[in-house]
């Protein structure tokens, strides 16, 4: 099997068709939903930024960061502390400066952590983002462990962010454009050669490429990337607390995009929703015998996750793809 069918880049028809449908079934959403449940697919649309962000370094480029949440968190706590407490700023300049300051320390952190391979680049991305999670909860100046408020949501001139659904067009339109752009990337020069260093890194090298420099602009373009969803994040939910940078939020990334299915940026997307609604599924199950199996919720995801890494290595976007392509051969 090819690299590009075995990491889903090429998507067949039956699934491009599915994918469209779906895109235009979250379009639609607002017209047929409540408040609470445009609010959460929102919210599920601002996760699937963010493992898309991590999608391009863990799928595409081979890079396992453990510390992906840290870049996520910060974009956040730049709104919180870019807007006062007693009016809305604009969204045109903090939105860009927010995913600036994530970009930077992403560009200042994958220095160091991209001239590393392996475990020791899992755990080094760990190590800075433990470093970036503890300087917010042991400082009360940045907040504290108690996290910060944003009381108003960015202002844009043209539309009103405070009406939720605004605010979900918004955030379906910066999901759309993100996975365009990403796709686009990823049939680039620049995205094959990110492929290429996955793949064998070593005989990139001996071709003449700069890996180094490579790795670190896909480090710092997922960390910006990352930043958007966490400012995505921070307006809606008027809220940042250090959690937003800690390791279980890079392990629920990571969740995702193996979830949906790797080096494919639809499957981040289907990878992110899924993870969402079996979480509200877990968390909602009875107590049996004396037995809280919600407040358990890990182990079933844990279990549901392996159980996918099994059964489908490729995801669930895979799963998918493969029953498509059984059927395609059985009609033909």
């Amino acid at each position: 099997m090819s690299t590009a069918k075995a990491n889903l880049e090429a998507l067949p028809r039956g699934l491009q068709v599915v994918l469209v449908l779906v895109f235009l079934a979250l379009a639609a959403f607002p017209l047929v939903a409540t408040d609470f449940y445009a609010q959460m697919v929102a919210r599920m649309m601002i996760l699937a930024i963010f493992a898309m962000s991590l999608d391009l370094l863990q799928g595409v480029t081979g890079l396992v960061s453990l510390g992906h949440a840290a870049y996520f968190g910060l974009a956040g706590y730049a709104l919180a502390f870019m807007t006062p407490a007693n009016e809305a700023v604009s969204l045109w300049w903090t939105l860009p400066a927010a995913v600036a300051a994530s970009a930077l320390a992403a560009l200042v952190i994958g220095f160091f952590v991209v001239r590393t391979h392996g475990i020791y680049f899992i755990m080094v991305t760990m190590a800075f983002a433990q470093m970036v999670f503890f300087l917010f909860f042991d400082n009360k100046a940045l907040g504290g462990s108690d996290g910060l408020y944003i009381n108003f949501k960015p202002v844009a001139g043209l539309f009103d962010l405070e009406n939720k659904t605004v605010f979900y067009y918004f955030t379906f339109a910066m999901m759309i454009a993100v996975y365009a752009f990403l796709r686009r990337l990823l049939f680039s020069p620049f995205g094959r050669a990110l492929a290429g260093i996955r793949v064998n890194e070593h005989r990139m090298r001996a071709m003449g490429f700069g890996t180094f420099g490579y790795k670190l602009a896909a480090f710092t373009l997922g960390g910006a990337l990352a930043g958007l969803a966490g400012y995505l994040w921070g307006a809606q939910t008027g809220f940042v607390n250090p959690e937003l940078m800690g390791f279980h939020m890079s392990a629920h990334a990571i969740m995702m995009v193996i979830l949906g299915g790797m080096g494919n940026f639809a499957g981040a997307i289907v990878g992110a929703f899924a993870f969402e609604m079996l979480l509200h599924e877990f968390k909602d199950l009875p107590t049996l015998g004396g037995f809280n199996a919600g407040k358990h919720w890990q182990l079933w995801m844990g279990l549901f996750i392996v159980l996918i890494v099994v059964f489908a290595p490729r995801g669930l976007l895979g799963l998918v793809e493969r029953a498509m392509r059984k059927r395609e051969r059985i009609d033909g």
